[in-house]
């Protein structure tokens, strides 16, 4: 190997773990540990104790986000992927489905819970604010709680209630 070569490669190599050491520096702040909680293989079961689905969630980018891997009980697919955006000082939510529905959800850790909200638009144009909640439980679960309003917030409906509880 030649010399230019040879500094060329070390240059590169240094540059990559500089870039590594940086990045893995970006997410080592508490409040990217703070949906932590939420990671797990799940069954999720809805307020009555149906089962209603699976959802696997586990850190990616090294720690610096989130994927969600959703499928409900009829094998229907969705993801989602959550960061910290440390810009904004915000918590954001991605969220995709197979049928083509999407949420873009923003919130933060407040009161030892996860509150993420964002709205949509229907066929009729008018805007739903769509808000979930999720609260680690003492026994390791994860209550979800979806709620919508179609008055700017004035009230609220349950869109969904559910519990996460590792796979045995």
């Amino acid at each position: 190997m030649n010399l230019k070569l040879s500094l060329f490669l070390a240059v590169l190599l240094s540059l990559s773990s500089n870039a590594f050491a940086e990045n893995k520096k970006a997410c080592s702040a508490p409040e990217y540990r703070q949906f932590d909680f939420w990671i797990g293989d799940w069954d999720v079961y809805s307020a009555k104790d149906q089962l209603v689905g699976h959802n696997k969630i586990f850190p990616i980018l090294d720690g610096c986000a989130l994927s969600e891997n959703w499928t409900n009980v009829k094998g229907i697919p969705g993801v989602s992927y959550n960061f910290y955006d440390s810009a904004k000082g915000q918590w954001h939510q991605t969220w995709i489905s197979q049928t083509g529905g999407a949420l873009y959800l923003n919130g933060h850790f407040v009161d030892g819970k996860m509150v993420l909200s964002g709205e949509t638009k229907g066929k009729d144009g008018k805007v739903t604010i769509q808000r979930i909640t999720w609260t680690p439980l003492a026994d390791g679960s994860v209550k979800q709680h979806w709620q919508v309003s179609k008055d700017d917030g004035k009230t609220w409906t349950d869109a969904f209630v559910g519990f996460y509880k590792a796979k045995k």
